[in-house]
């Protein structure tokens, strides 16, 4: 292959990774797959160069069949099975933890999918369709969790979207001022998780920052660059909040695995 596509081939050590949760998410009647290593490494191309699923190269198979098998993985929650798991696995400290937002501009084309724009993540702006991504990482800058919402929400509904789960939970929680609400200090404060969040300048009530410890949180931002050098995910081509989600989360798990093999 170019070596274009080759930068997109996993590694021996990368798919034997992958395998085990492909096989345990196949169906036990469905038909057996031609080359799921193969179709898996398309999916990365995809992921990372942007381009719409009929541009795939050959040398992956069928544009079709590739793009059904994403699908299939992703409504079966295979990407977010993947990452619990790593997240459960203690690979990487998580006493320490942060969330943040980015909103993502939609291309023109991704709109249109069935049951309507703000049920898909879409949000308007003066500048078209944009979705909303919040992430929660933890030490490292690994992604924990992600989910998207329409590009005018409020970061207080994605930080209860990316904290209500059953991941481990942080001793240190740090945020920016977007997340300075009582309700998530109380929220914080009721499971023993200590809150780093500036306080707004209108808040009578003031309370401290370590600023040395805060500085850290450049960590979440540093991770959104890395995931938006997928260009799947720096623009969102995808018609259904399912699809472009299931890109972020590939692209973190990758993301995870680079870590932790270096």
């Amino acid at each position: 292959m170019e070596t274009s596509l080759a930068r997109d081939l996993m590694t021996d050590e990368e798919w034997t990774f992958f395998e085990h949760f492909i096989l345990a998410a196949r169906g036990p009647n469905g038909r057996k797959p031609t080359n799921h290593r193969l179709v898996l490494d398309g999916v990365f191309w995809i992921a990372r160069t942007g381009s719409p699923w009929r541009d795939l190269p050959e040398e992956f198979g069928k544009w079709s069949s590739v793009y059904r098998q994403f699908r299939r993985w992703t409504l079966a929650g295979l990407w977010e099975d993947i990452l619990d798991a790593l997240n459960q696995s203690g690979a990487v400290p998580d006493a320490l933890q942060m969330v943040d937002s980015t909103v993502i501009r939609a291309h023109h084309q991704a709109a249109g999918a069935k049951r309507g724009t703000p049920r898909q993540g879409f949000g308007r702006s003066r500048g078209g369709f944009t979705t909303k991504v919040h992430l929660r990482v933890n030490a490292h800058g690994l992604p924990m969790r992600t989910e998207i919402t329409p590009g005018q929400t409020s970061d207080y509904l994605g930080f209860d979207l990316v904290m209500h789960d059953n991941l481990p939970e942080p001793k240190v929680l740090l945020a920016d001022r977007g997340y300075n609400a009582d309700r998530i200090r109380k929220n914080m404060d009721k499971r023993d998780i200590i809150t780093q969040i500036p306080m707004r300048k209108t808040r009578k009530m003031r309370v401290g920052v370590d600023h040395t410890l805060y500085r850290l949180r450049n960590m979440v931002e540093r991770c959104f660059n890395k995931l938006k050098n997928a260009r799947r995910v720096a623009t969102r081509y995808d018609k259904t909040a399912e699809s472009f989600l299931g890109f972020i989360d590939i692209t973190s798990i990758r993301l995870w695995i680079r870590h932790l093999s270096t």
